[in-house]
């Protein structure tokens, strides 16, 4: 399929040069190996793709978020099928002291606090097809205010010694009632609130979305109230420990305020009502349970859905609890939908390692949020190609060798036919493409090549 066909989507987007640059630098992408810089871009592109038109290009302030919600709704969008939103963040190792936003940042993959540059991100889920498709990135930089904090609860920690003595139980004399439903967002969270609010106001003209899927980091009080502030449910994880208490079912007595919470929930001892549903698979046994309870740091009640995994040869037990905001969400679909989150870490993969998240070395502003933004755009962008392509293209990696196959034959036949016309060259390569454009693909079928 033709790149610069499938763009045309953004001519109210952006200017026409910016288009036809964006054409020739994915086609290069699409093709290059190696490191994805701008020199290397370069060197793969074709006629009017020079290394000083690459750094204008990324030197150019883009309307990106507009840009990949249009590819979307133009191309992957099936209004039939059901959908969610997953968000998370997604850190990229850098050096150095020059990028914008560089700082310290958890790395999932590393497990461990490290230098970089850290990006967050909406996908819609395709609950349907079981696919993500990245709509919003943005770069987190921490204010002033944020890193001192920080600084000052690290400072905190160190200076904590490991047998320090317990705080006294009860509340500490001049504490106040405080509003569980008062939205107070946390720096973090008003980022997040205002691409959110953002993102939905482009994409719900369009698409309905009623959930919203985030890690276990997000699991806390003003995380809800952020969702249900844009009209979302909010889908997440507690603890495996977290102190659930059973609604309080009582005689209320004559005086003083109403009880809400019933018997603290016992993992150990988990009563049979709640229980839905029992598997075994070798030595391990599952059981769902499902149920609505409270807890004291929400101001609202919660779905909670219990996962608990017994091994029969070592009697260890674990639980894993998801929560949702949606009383009337079932528990099968709460846990199909938390797994469907994960879709957002293969967009991850792709990003980095097919184009280029984590290769980029421009420093500013403009040129972090360019190249951070086009390479989830090349992550839709194969989505669609791979999904019509008639070379019944698997992955990723098959179809960039697709893409290099052909550069190869072409560039072949220019220098072996200097003076043939187009016609002779476009028949050439669909002789010699079928077998040149599988060289290194992991799915390759056999192909006949005509020899008249």
């Amino acid at each position: 399929m033709d790149i610069l066909t499938l763009f045309t989507c953004f001519e109210t987007l952006t200017t026409k040069t910016a288009l036809r640059q964006l054409s020739i630098i994915a086609r290069a992408m699409l093709t290059m190996t190696g490191r994805i810089t701008m020199l290397g871009i370069s060197r793969w592109t074709e006629k009017g793709g020079s290394y000083r038109t690459v750094q204008r290009f990324f030197a150019t302030k883009l309307k990106w978020e507009e840009i990949l919600v249009k590819f979307f709704l133009t191309h992957l969008l099936d209004p039939a099928h059901e959908h969610l939103l997953a968000g998370d963040g997604c850190t990229v190792t850098k050096a150095g002291s020059l990028t914008h936003g560089i700082g310290r940042f958890f790395s999932g993959i590393l497990g461990q606090v490290v230098k970089g540059l850290e990006f967050f991100v909406f996908s819609l889920v395709d609950v349907t097809r079981r696919k993500a498709y990245p709509l919003s990135v943005k770069q987190t930089v921490r204010s002033e205010a944020e890193k001192a904090r920080l600084k000052r609860r690290k400072k905190q920690r160190a200076k904590k010694p490991k047998n320090a003595p317990k705080k006294s139980p009860g509340r500490h004399k001049g504490s106040r009632n405080k509003d569980k439903n008062e939205l107070k967002l946390s720096a973090e969270l008003l980022r997040i609130n205002e691409m959110l609010a953002g993102l939905l106001k482009l994409l719900r003209k369009a698409v309905a979305v009623s959930y919203l899927a985030l890690d276990g980091h997000f699991a806390h009080n003003q995380a809800v109230l952020m969702a249900r502030a844009n009209d979302l449910h909010l889908i997440s994880k507690l603890r495996r420990d977290a102190a659930l208490f059973e609604k309080y079912e009582g005689v209320q007595s004559g005086r003083g305020p109403k009880k809400k919470y019933g018997a603290r929930l016992d993992y150990d001892k988990i009563p049979q009502k709640y229980w839905k549903k029992g598997a075994r698979k070798g030595e391990i046994i599952t059981n769902y349970y499902e149920g609505i309870f409270l807890h004291k740091e929400f101001g609202c009640q919660l779905k909670i859905v219990m996962i608990e995994k017994i091994n029969v040869g070592t009697k260890k037990v674990g639980h894993v609890l998801l929560f949702s905001s949606d009383l009337e969400l079932g528990w099968e679909k709460l846990i199909d939908y938390y797994s469907l989150r994960f879709q957002i870490e293969f967009n991850f993969r792709d990003a980095k390692q097919h184009f280029g998240l984590e290769d980029f070395m421009t420093t500013t502003e403009t040129g972090v949020e360019n190249a951070a933004n086009l390479s989830f755009l090349m992550v839709s962008l194969s989505a669609k190609m791979i999904e019509n392509s008639e070379e019944n293209c698997i992955g990723v990696l098959d179809l960039k060798t697709h893409f290099r196959g052909v550069k190869y034959a072409l560039e072949t036949i220019k220098t072996l036919l200097e003076k043939a016309e187009g016609i002779i060259i476009e028949e050439a390569i669909e002789q010699v493409k079928g077998r040149m454009s599988k060289l290194g693909s992991i799915h390759q079928r056999k192909v006949a090549i005509s020899t008249a």
